[in-house]
């Protein structure tokens, strides 16, 4: 029990304040105490979660849901620092070829959380509505 709401119980059995503004205090004091979205503590995504839903005519619909979890990507990360930057070089050369923009030397430990970070932000939604094809997809953390 809080100490302020000791201390209302404590004027109400003294007699000093009714059941109604003791109900009243408590819910004032609990209304203030309660942190508001701006100054509450961030939660650290868990999960990054991807989601597809297509119904391709012919192949009928299709469903993924995966659950990948942040320490997974957190691991990734720091172990893909152990790759020597020659063979680091060859995986972005390799990768630019299949025509992905990626350069493996911009992720490492030291920015991993902010990049974890603003993929708790990341919401992604598609919808594709080409002929009879329907493709919803949805990447988030939670």
């Amino acid at each position: 029990m809080s100490e302020t709401r000791r201390q209302v119980l404590e004027m109400l059995a003294a007699g000093k304040i009714t059941a109604e503004e003791a109900e009243r205090l408590i819910t004032a004091f609990e209304r203030d105490s309660t942190p508001s979205p701006e100054t509450r503590p961030a939660r650290k995504a868990k999960y990054l979660r991807v989601m597809v839903d297509s119904d391709e005519p012919g192949q009928g619909p299709v469903r993924v849901n995966t659950r990948v979890p942040m320490q997974l990507l957190r691991a990734g990360v720091k172990l893909a620092n152990l790759i020597p930057p020659q063979a680091r070089a060859q995986v972005d050369k390799a990768l630019h070829e299949q025509g992905i923009p990626f350069d493996m030397s911009g992720i490492n430990a030291n920015n991993l959380e902010e990049i974890v970070n603003h993929l708790e932000e990341l919401t992604v939604d598609v919808d594709v509505d080409e002929r009879d094809q329907k493709v919803k997809v949805r990447v988030f953390c939670e």
